[in-house]
């Protein structure tokens, strides 16, 4: 595999894990109990902590990616595997 593509597979990683790691660790104004501004979301979080969700999602996309990378290069898992249903091979 080509470091160009290990590096597109890990961007992919980083967006998706950044979006599943967004709604962890945050707290609204009510859970705060911290007065709302009129018209704000009852969702909208008390403190939005960008960094630290890219360095979490960071760590997440780096042992995916590895994981991905590895399973690749050892073929632990292959697409035969992941048929379900369907005709068998025999």
């Amino acid at each position: 595999m080509q470091w160009t593509s290990i590096l597109a597979i890990y961007f992919l990683f980083l967006v998706f894990s950044a979006f599943v790691l967004l709604p962890f660790g945050v707290k609204t104004h009510d859970e705060a109990g911290i007065e709302k501004v009129r018209g704000q979301a009852d969702s909208a979080p008390v403190e939005f902590r960008p960094g630290r969700l890219m360095l979490r999602a960071t760590i997440l996309a780096a042992v995916l990616t590895t994981a991905y990378v590895a399973n690749y290069i050892n073929g632990w898992i292959v697409a035969e595997d992941l048929i379900f249903w369907g005709p068998s091979a025999g």
